[in-house]
Parts: structure tokens; C-alpha cells; sequence
């Protein structure tokens, strides 16, 4: 049996990681401001929604996760829904006490 390897090399080019690490810089100046602005309930959420932003950032461009087969893709999903519900148990157990 044969099997099939794709050896093909993604190219990121240096202003893409300039416009990325610009990016992350911005998301968490944004990340700080919230936390002094009195949001009310939001502000976890903002904050988090932002660090989402920032991982999936982190996670396609410098992991090189967007070029790679999508196997991988899939078992980073599992685990990120993993992490969702580990989060959301831990939410509702701190909210009923």
C-alpha cells in the first residue's frame, strides 16, 4: 500500500505576521480598557470574546493550523468544545451557589 503525503510548504508572508502581531497588540490594549470600563455583566464576555479573537489568531496563522489537514482541525475542535464545556459547568455551579 501507498500512501499519499502532501510535503507542500505554505509561504506566510512577513506582513502578514507584522499585520497579526499589530493585531494582538491592538486586542490587548482593547483587552485592558474593557477591564477598567464598567460594563456591567458584559465585561467578562467582552473579555473573552476578545481573547477568542486573539487565540484563533495565534492559532491559524503563527500554529499554522489554516494550512493543515483537516483532521487536525477537527480534534482542535473537539478540544475547544471540551474547553466550552468545562467553562459553562464551572459557570453554572459558581452562578446556583
Amino acid at each position: 500500500m501507498q500512501e499519499h503525503h502532501n510535503n507542500e510548504t505554505h509561504q506566510i508572508s512577513y506582513s502578514t505576521y507584522l499585520l497579526v502581531w499589530v493585531s494582538l497588540l491592538a486586542l490587548t490594549s482593547i483587552t485592558v480598557t474593557v477591564a477598567g470600563v464598567h460594563l456591567g455583566d458584559y465585561t467578562l464576555f467582552v473579555a473573552l470574546m476578545i481573547a477568542a479573537i486573539k487565540s484563533a489568531l495565534v492559532i491559524n496563522i503563527f500554529m499554522h493550523i489554516k494550512f493543515e489537514d483537516p483532521i487536525f482541525k477537527v480534534f482542535l475542535g473537539i478540544s475547544g468544545f471540551t474547553l466550552l464545556v468545562i467553562f459553562s459547568l464551572t459557570f453554572f455551579d459558581y452562578i446556583y451557589r
